[in-house]
C-alpha cells in the first residue's frame, strides 16, 4: 500500500505528512478539507488522490504512520531499556517533544484521532493504536512492578492519573501555540519528579 507515495522524494513526502497532519488537527475527519491538504503539500488534489485512493486512506496512512513513527523513536532511542517506570515515562514524553521538530501537528493530530468518533474510521483506529494504548498493553513495558511503589496504591489508577495530566499539559500548549521543546521538557522533568515523589516506595 502506498509503494506510489514512498517513490516520492522524502522533502515532498514530508510536506504531505505535515499538511495532513495539521489539516486533520483542525477539523473533525469529516469537515477536513483534502484540497487544503493537497494545496499545503504543494500538489494538485487529483495527484494526491493518486497516491492515496480517497481521503480515509490518507487519513488511516497518517494514523498508522504518526504510531510507528512515535515507536521508532522510542526504541532507536531505547526508552523501554530503563528499569525505572518514572523515567520510562519522561523518555516517552521527551521523545514526543523531540517529534515535534520534524512534524509539528504530529501530537495534536494523535489526540484528535485518539478520540474521532466518525464510525467508519473508529473501528481501524482501535486496531492501528490499540496494541499502544491503555494501561493493560502499557504496564509491561513500563516497568510497572508494584514492589517499586507505595503499598497498597493502585498502579492502574496512578497510570491514568499520570497519562491525562501530561497529554492535557501538551493538549493545552498544542491549542494556545505556546511550543518551547526544551521548556516543555523542564516541565515535563518536573511533573515527573512530582509524581515520583508522589507515588514511589521511600528508600531506606
Amino acid at each position: 500500500m502506498n509503494e506510489r507515495f514512498f517513490q516520492l522524494p522524502e522533502k515532498k513526502q514530508s510536506a504531505v505528512i505535515n499538511a495532513g497532519f495539521r489539516i486533520f488537527s483542525q477539523y473533525s475527519y469529516r469537515k477536513s478539507p483534502v484540497s487544503e491538504i493537497a494545496a499545503e503539500a504543494g500538489i494538485s488534489k487529483s495527484l494526491l488522490f493518486y497516491y492515496f485512493r480517497n481521503k480515509k486512506e490518507l487519513y488511516l496512512f497518517l494514523c498508522k504512520y504518526s504510531v510507528e513513527v512515535t515507536q521508532q523513536e522510542l526504541l532507536r532511542q531505547k526508552c523501554y531499556d530503563n528499569s525505572d517506570f518514572f523515567d520510562v515515562f519522561l523518555s516517552g514524553l521527551r521523545v514526543k517533544v523531540q517529534l515535534m521538530k520534524r512534524y509539528p501537528e504530529l501530537a495534536m493530530f494523535q489526540l484528535k484521532a485518539f478520540y474521532e468518533k466518525d464510525s467508519e474510521l473508529r473501528p481501524e483506529i482501535n486496531k492501528l493504536i490499540g496494541e499502544y494504548s491503555g494501561f493493560d498493553n502499557q504496564a509491561e513495558m513500563l516497568r510497572l512492578d508494584k514492589d517499586n511503589f507505595k503499598e497498597g496504591l493502585d498502579l492502574e489508577m496512578m497510570y491514568w492519573d499520570m497519562y491525562y495530566a501530561s497529554e492535557g499539559y501538551l493538549l493545552e500548549k498544542l491549542q494556545s501555540n505556546d511550543i518551547d521543546p526544551d521548556q516543555m521538557e523542564k516541565d515535563f522533568t518536573r511533573m515527573i519528579g512530582f509524581w515520583r515523589s508522589l507515588y514511589s516506595k521511600e528508600k531506606r
